[in-house]
């Protein structure tokens, strides 16, 4: 019993460890209000050939998933109003807008739920 007990207190303490590290190691960006993080899909460096494409005849996709959202914006009651979107959404996003966000060396993209134009299933 008392070996059984020695092996679990061993595990708790490697867990709370490697939890330590873990928290340490990746940051993590919960938007305030209405905002939703946005990860954007990188557009194709390459052609179906192999030919690299220069930025110039890249176009810009605006589509994006989900990464964070926020609780929801307040409405003059006080109550929550709920988001249009759950992480994992893929969406599609405006031209122009949003902030753009560097959390541990990738670029996300900060919109409101209401800039957000669809959600695009399938």
């Amino acid at each position: 019993d008392r070996q059984r007990e020695r092996e679990r207190e061993r595990l708790r303490e490697r867990e709370s460890e490697s939890d330590t590290m873990a928290s340490g190691a990746l940051k993590r960006l919960v938007p305030l209000l209405d905002r939703v993080l946005v990860s954007r899909v990188e557009p194709l460096k390459k052609s179906v050939g192999g030919v690299i494409l220069p930025d110039s005849a890249v176009s810009k996709i605006n589509e994006g998933t989900v990464v964070a959202v926020g609780p929801g914006a307040r409405a003059t009651d006080g109550s929550v109003i709920p988001m249009g979107v759950k992480e994992g959404d893929k969406v599609l996003l405006p031209e122009y807008g949003g902030t753009k966000v560097t959390v541990d060396d990738k670029e996300f993209t900060l919109f409101r739920d209401s800039e957000l134009l669809g959600i695009l299933e399938g």
